[in-house]
C-alpha cells in the first residue's frame, strides 16, 4: 500500500482503536459497536476473497438500507473492489443498463431484492456470484453470515487512490454514466461534513436517506469517521423515522423533499419533547424550512454538490444566506466561467466549474466524455449559478445539454422521459420540463402533442411512461397542445416551452 493511502477500511481500522466499545450501527434487532463492526468488516474481505474476487472486480449491491452496505464498503475498501450501488427505485432494464456498463463479478441483495437480482444474474453472465444479505432467498448463491466464517490469510490492501465506487447518474448527455469515485475521495469530503458539523462520538445519524445515493453514503461515513453512531433505517417512512429521531437521540439528518414537511407533521402530531437534533441539511422550500427549525430548534444547512464530486460542495446555514446554497467548503476551489471557460465578474452567471481533491477519477469507460468534462483544469458541473460578493453561491439552472430535473432528490433527465412517451402510439410530439412542485421541490411535465384524432387520458399516460422506466420518472403533470414552439431549424424550442407551460399546473 502506497505511503501517502488512507482507505476507508484504515478509517474503521483507526475508529475501532479510538472507539472501539462505543456502539457503531444500530439497527431494528441489532447494534454493533466499532470494534465488532471493524472485526466484521476484516472477516467480510477474507470470504469476498474465499469467493473469488480481488482487486479490481465489481460488486453491484441492490437493497434498502442495512448495516451491512456498510461492512461491504469496508472489506471491499480493504481488497480494492469496486462497489456499483443500484437506485432500487430504477426499472428492470435500467438496472440491467448499469450491470452491462459495468460488468460485476458479484451482486448483493437483500430479501425484498432476490428476485430481481437472480433475473439479472441470469440475464448478465458476467455476474457469477450472488450474496445473499438476508434469511428466506432460497439457496441460490452465498449467504452473508457464510463469508464470515472464512479464513484466507489478509491479502495486499488497496490504495486509497484506487477505484471504490461507481455510481450512476444522468449528468451527460441523458444516458446514466458511471461516476467513478476514490476512497480518498469519500474520506476527504466525509472530513469536510465531520468538520463543519463539528461531529464527534455523541452524534448519531439517521440513515434514512438511500445508501445508494451519495449523500447517503457521504452523512453515514462523516459519523463513523467521527467515532458516532448510525441508526439504520431501510427506507424512509416519516412516523418511523420522527420515532428514532426523538428515542436514539439523532443530532444529524439529511433530507429530500418531501421528507422534511412529512417530519414536520409528524412532530406538529407527536411533539418534539427532548430531540438532540441539531444539524439537519438538505434542499426544500424556505417556508418549510423556517417551520421546521421553529419546530425542533435544529440549524438546517443548504447545500449543493453532485455526485461527481463525492457529494457536498457548499454549505451554510440556511438563515445566513436564505435561498443560497452556501459557501464553498475548505477543499473545494470553485469558479463561475463563461461559455468560453472564462471566469465571469461577480454577480454574473455562468457554469459552476470546481477542482481539488473532491474530484471524481472519471467516468467508468468514457475516456473521451472525461476528457471533455476536465477541460482547461475544471470539472465542469453543467449547472449553472452566480456568487455573490460575500462568496455565497446561488444556483440558477442547468445547461442546455444537462437539463436535468431533480425531483425528491433524483436526477431525472428529460430527453430519457420523452423517449417513453414517444413509444406510445397516440403521442406525436411531446417537451418534459421541471416545474415547481409544493412537494417534491421540481416536477415532471410533459406537454404533449397527439396524433390528429387521438385522444389519451392522462393518467393512462403516466402509467404508460412508469411502465417502461422507473415511477419516480414519469410526469406528475401533463398537459396537451396543438403545437410546440419551435426553432429556426425546425427544433423544438426548450426555452419558450418553459415560458409557456412553466407552471405546476396543468395548463
Amino acid at each position: 500500500m502506497p505511503v501517502h493511502s488512507h482507505t476507508f477500511f484504515d478509517m474503521l481500522r483507526r475508529t475501532a482503536s479510538l472507539h472501539g466499545g462505543e456502539v457503531a450501527l444500530r439497527w431494528d434487532g441489532g447494534s454493533l459497536t466499532h470494534a465488532e463492526f471493524f472485526r466484521e468488516t476484516e472477516a467480510l474481505s477474507a470470504g469476498l476473497r474465499d469467493l473469488g474476487l480481488a482487486a479490481g472486480d465489481r460488486l453491484a449491491i441492490l437493497g434498502q438500507n442495512t448495516y451491512r452496505f456498510l461492512t461491504l464498503f469496508g472489506a471491499a475498501a480493504r481488497i480494492g473492489m469496486i462497489l456499483v450501488p443500484i437506485n432500487r427505485r430504477l426499472s428492470w432494464e435500467e438496472m440491467s443498463h448499469i450491470l452491462e456498463d459495468t460488468s460485476p463479478a458479484a451482486i448483493a441483495a437483500d430479501p425484498e431484492h432476490g428476485e430481481t437480482a437472480r433475473s439479472l444474474r441470469r440475464e448478465h453472465s458476467a455476474v457469477q456470484g450472488l450474496i445473499r444479505l438476508g434469511p428466506d432467498m432460497g439457496e441460490e448463491g452465498t449467504a452473508y453470515e457464510d463469508l464470515l466464517s472464512q479464513q484466507s490469510p489478509p491479502g495486499p490492501q488497496a490504495s486509497g487512490d484506487d477505484p471504490f465506487l461507481i455510481i450512476h447518474t444522468a449528468a451527460v448527455q441523458g444516458k446514466p454514466r458511471g461516476g467513478v469515485l476514490t476512497q480518498h475521495n469519500m474520506i476527504l469530503n466525509a472530513l469536510q461534513v465531520m468538520n463543519e458539523f463539528a461531529l464527534d462520538p455523541r452524534d448519531a445519524y439517521l440513515n434514512m436517506l438511500p445508501l445508494y445515493h451519495i449523500m447517503g453514503i457521504n452523512l453515514a461515513t462523516a459519523v463513523l469517521l467521527a467515532g458516532g453512531r448510525n441508526v439504520i433505517q431501510p427506507s424512509f417512512e416519516a412516523q418511523e423515522a420522527a420515532r428514532l429521531i426523538r428515542e436514539e437521540e439523532v443530532s444529524l439528518l439529511g433530507t429530500f423533499p418531501p421528507m422534511l414537511s412529512s417530519l414536520l407533521s409528524e412532530f406538529e402530531a407527536y411533539g418534539t419533547e427532548k430531540l438532540s437534533l441539531r444539524c439537519v441539511l438538505g434542499i426544500d422550500q424556505q417556508e418549510t424550512i423556517e417551520a421546521f427549525e421553529q419546530k425542533t430548534g435544529c440549524l438546517f444547512y443548504a447545500i449543493y454538490g453532485q455526485t461527481e464530486t463525492s457529494g457536498l460542495l457548499s454549505m451554510a446555514p440556511n438563515r445566513n444566506k436564505p435561498g443560497s446554497a452556501g459557501r464553498p467548503l475548505p477543499l473545494v476551489n470553485l469558479a463561475i466561467v463563461d461559455e468560453y471557460d472564462q471566469e465571469v465578474a461577480v454577480g454574473e452567471k455562468g457554469e459552476i466549474v470546481v477542482r481539488g481533491p473532491l474530484v471524481f477519477r472519471e467516468y467508468w469507460n468514457q475516456p473521451e466524455i472525461t476528457q471533455n468534462i476536465f477541460r482547461e483544469g475544471w470539472h465542469h458541473t453543467g449547472d449553472m449559478g452566480k456568487m455573490d460578493e460575500q462568496g455565497y453561491l446561488f444556483f440558477m439552472g442547468r445547461r442546455a445539454e444537462k437539463e436535468l430535473i431533480k425531483s425528491g432528490g433524483e436526477n431525472v433527465f428529460p430527453v430519457e422521459v420523452e423517449k417513453a412517451i414517444l413509444e406510445h402510439p397516440r403521442v406525436r410530439e411531446v417537451s418534459v420540463i421541471g416545474v415547481p412542485d409544493p412537494r417534491f421541490g421540481e416536477g415532471i411535465k410533459a406537454i404533449c402533442v397527439l396524433e390528429e384524432g387521438a385522444e389519451v387520458e392522462q393518467k393512462e399516460l403516466s402509467d404508460f411512461v412508469a411502465g417502461r422506466i422507473a415511477g419516480y420518472k414519469k410526469p406528475r403533470y401533463i398537459t396537451f397542445a396543438s403545437s410546440l414552439p419551435k426553432t429556426e431549424d425546425g427544433s423544438i424550442d426548450r426555452d419558450e416551452v418553459k415560458r409557456l407551460y412553466g407552471a405546476s399546473d396543468t395548463s
